[in-house]
């Protein structure tokens, strides 16, 4: 079993900063990419960003020089730091961790149980 704790959500103004983080724990020998993604009321589920075990990432469009998004392995950790936010930014986020078991092993895909994010005057 693998756990993903979400942390750092909240109610900010717009124009303002949060910093989500999200720890993974439990049967664990390796985590491949990690992402973060958010679900407004409504709407469908959406990658905000993703990064590989190499450090590579990717974001989308509507949050690109905003949002950067890190990971620390040592702490089985994803960050995704948010500046500059805006109401349309309002929505539960999920963090999400390939993990693989043991050595040679498939990766299986965990989630989060997500954590608020509101942007309001």
């Amino acid at each position: 079993q693998v756990q993903l704790v979400e942390s750092g959500g909240g109610l900010v103004q717009p124009g303002g900063s949060l910093r989500l983080s999200c720890a993974a724990s439990g049967s664990i020998f390796s985590i491949n990419d990690m992402g973060w993604y958010r679900q407004a009321p409504g709407k469908q589920r959406e990658l905000v960003a993703r990064i590989t075990s190499g450090g590579s990432t990717n974001y989308a469009d509507n949050v690109k020089g905003r949002f950067t998004i890190s990971r620390d392995d040592a702490k089985n950790t994803v960050y995704l730091q948010m500046n500059s936010l805006k109401p349309e930014d309002t929505a539960v986020y999920y963090c999400q961790a390939e993990v693989a078991y043991r050595s040679g092993g498939t990766y299986f895909r965990w989630w989060g149980q997500g954590t608020q994010v509101i942007v309001s005057s």
